[in-house]
């Protein structure tokens, strides 16, 4: 069975074991026996223990994924003549697609309060913290300390000291070779504990969400069922409109010609859920079905796969409104800009592998002080949702490509012009 296969299972024999075992408890035929070893022993006893351990196995990667991954990312930007305009315009159109879809989802998930009406109770261990002033969080951004910034798991420093680290390193050149190598293969350790753990996840959805269900009761499904479409329409709304917004004032490119010619490399994504393993399909798409030119096509879509996280950004920002709203705690306008700012830098350190996105979302939440337990809300559909950002993602990858393209005059018009009936990815782009 696969790893879809096993969450979903695990998502619908916990909602369905949990609300059961609410009407039985409920009802009073379980007894003093019952209740002491099905409430007592077995769900807020071992069910809580294996979640939490879930939920601070997500905490522990936090930090060396973010570091490594974003060296490892400024690190491997080729070189070319004209490597520095290049640069700038696919990190900041990316940057700002990134930015645009957290804001869309915040607006969006604001104006139909997903988490309205749960009202959850605050975990025990969890305090509030007053927000900080916009000045303080500018300060802020910038470490005196980044030991001190990883120690204490501020993000937005170890973000800023990452790129800087990174960009150093590169400026050395060969010298560097040898250190390189160490962080791409630091980096590979850290991205197969991240596969580890989100091959647990089943074991760890099933204990956070029959813990959560025993408690909720039904009310849950129908507002997860909430927080689900929602999600699914601002990616829709974000994939069409947006990127058919950019393309069409920023290169005057056609955007149903455009969808039309990645739906096959939207499928394949949607179904590895994977913007890295979807790599290769995506890079024979814009040469060979969107015409960018390959000193064009091989920097922006391998750092499009590193850095263009538009779904999950979409996912924090709903997420976050979510769970504000099922805790009761209201968020100030400096949240929402923290929120904001927070997705779009951590955007170029999330790792293109599935799940990765729960992660980035535990760092979001304890930057804007909310419970990272409140991740037990939305886990058990994340999966479903992480295969449609991933084909949002790759959509984000091609687009840019396009975009770079045509102002740097490396973008062949017929080839974007040519009617394609069907283009399926061949074995070795699969490999």
């Amino acid at each position: 069975m696969s790893l879809t296969s096993r969450i979903i299972l695990s998502m619908v024999l916990a909602m369905a074991g949990g609300v059961l075992l609410k009407l039985i408890n409920d009802a009073g035929f379980l007894g003093e026996i019952g209740q002491l070893i099905l409430i007592d022993f077995f769900t807020e006893g071992l069910l809580d223990v294996v979640g939490q351990i879930f939920i601070a196995s997500l905490r522990l990667v936090i930090v060396p994924l973010v570091f490594f991954s974003l060296v490892c990312g400024v690190v491997s930007i080729s070189s070319t003549s004209r490597i520095g305009t290049i640069s700038l315009k696919t990190l900041s159109l990316y940057l700002l697609t990134t930015a645009i879809a957290i804001s869309v989802a915040l607006t969006f998930a604001l104006i139909f309060k997903p988490g309205i009406g749960i009202d959850l109770a605050l975990p025990t261990a969890f305090e509030s913290t007053s927000a900080p002033s916009l000045k303080e969080v500018l300060i802020n951004i910038f470490p005196t300390n980044p030991v001190a910034a990883m120690a204490e798991g501020n993000m937005l420093q170890i973000i800023v000291f990452s790129l800087l680290f990174g960009i150093a390193l590169k400026s050395l050149g060969s010298a560097g070779d040898s250190l390189k190598n160490s962080f791409e293969l630091i980096n590979n350790v850290i991205l197969s504990l991240v596969r580890m753990l989100i091959e647990l996840a089943p074991y760890g959805i099933f204990a956070l969400l029959f813990s959560l269900f025993a408690v909720q009761g039904f009310g849950m499904i129908a507002d997860l069922a909430k927080y689900f479409f929602l999600l699914v329409f601002v990616l829709i709304f974000h994939a069409f409109v947006t990127y058919g917004s950019l393309l069409s004032l920023l290169a005057r490119l056609n955007p149903i010609r455009f969808f039309m010619k990645v739906r096959s490399l939207a499928v394949f994504a949607f179904s590895t859920s994977s913007s890295s393993a979807t790599m290769p399909v995506t890079l024979d798409t814009v040469k060979n079905n969107l015409g960018v030119r390959s000193s064009i096509g091989s920097f922006t879509v391998p750092l499009g796969a590193t850095i263009n996280m538009d779904g999950t950004a979409i996912m924090q920002g709903i997420a976050t409104v979510f769970i504000s709203q099922a805790y009761n705690i209201d968020l100030s306008m400096i949240d929402y800009l923290m929120v904001i700012l927070t997705a779009t830098l951590a955007s170029i350190g999330t790792a293109g592998v599935p799940g990765v996105g729960l992660i980035m979302l535990a760092m979001v939440l304890e930057q804007v002080g909310l419970p990272v337990e409140g991740i037990a809300l939305i886990i058990g559909v994340d999966r479903l949702l992480d295969m449609t950002r991933t084909a949002v993602n790759v959509c984000g990858d091609a687009m840019v490509s396009c975009v770079v393209a045509v102002s740097e005059d490396e973008f062949d018009s017929d080839t974007f012009h040519t009617c394609l009936l069907y283009t399926s990815p061949s074995p070795r782009d699969r490999g």
